[in-house]
Formats: C-alpha cells, structure tokens, sequence
C-alpha cells in the first residue's frame, strides 16, 4: 500500500526583511523631533517622490497616524513609517543623521541608489531585486 502526498505542501514563510535600519544618530534625532513636536507624532514618515535634476528625491515628514498600508520600522526605540509605494526602492537602506557646519540633515545609505545630482537634492533609485 502507498501513501499518497498532499498535491501541494505548503513552503514555509521567510521572514520579511527590515525595510530600513537607522544609525544610533538618526534614532537619537527622530526622538528628539518627536518629543519636542506640536502635536501627537507617531513617527517620521519616509518615502520617495519623483522630482529634481537626478529624478527623484526622499521625503520625511511627521506621521500623526499609521495607516494601514504603512510599512512600520521600530528600530532603536524609534518609529518610522514607509510609504508602501516606496518600499521596494528603500529596502536595505540604513537612514544616518548628519551635521556639519553648513548643515543637518538626515542621509540616506542606499543600495538601490544608481546616482545623485551635484546638489545633493535629488537621486536615482532603482527597486531592489527581491530573491524568490
């Protein structure tokens, strides 16, 4: 007598890679813009938007709310909330805060960076191949 197999046995699930990691500056300033915000913060919002001399540029704004398309990063004790339309074009990134003397801001260590224009304003992305 044989045993019959089940047509289609199910793989098992990979974990979901973190979508973004911050350095210990970039999470020390979110928690500073944070606490000292206005209004309720959730966190900071990052994304992509198309635009400037390079094609396109990040963005990081206040989140006073998680939707539900949002894809949530808690790192360092930190939130940050990407865009979903973004996701693909920021996997693998480590977000840094920088200061210098002419300026701060945070900074992008991108994978899926082709290239940047002189002014440092705007980028080209690429998506990141996702494996299987």
């Amino acid at each position: 007598m044989t045993q019959a197999t089940p047509a289609s046995t199910p793989k098992p699930r990979r974990p979901r890679p973190q979508v973004m990691r911050l350095t210990d500056a970039a999470a020390q300033r979110i928690s500073e813009l944070t606490s000292r915000a206005d209004s309720e913060i959730v966190g900071l919002r990052v994304g992509v938007k198309n635009g400037g001399c390079a094609g396109q540029s990040y963005t990081v704004e206040y989140a006073h709310e998680i939707r539900p398309t949002d894809e949530i990063v808690e790192d360092k004790g930190v939130k940050i909330l990407v865009d979903p339309k973004a996701v693909l074009f920021l996997l693998g990134t480590e977000m840094d805060y920088k200061t210098d003397k002419m300026q701060a801001q945070f900074v992008f260590n991108n994978p899926n960076q082709i290239s940047a224009c002189g002014c440092g304003e705007s980028v080209e992305l690429r998506p990141a191949k996702i494996d299987g």
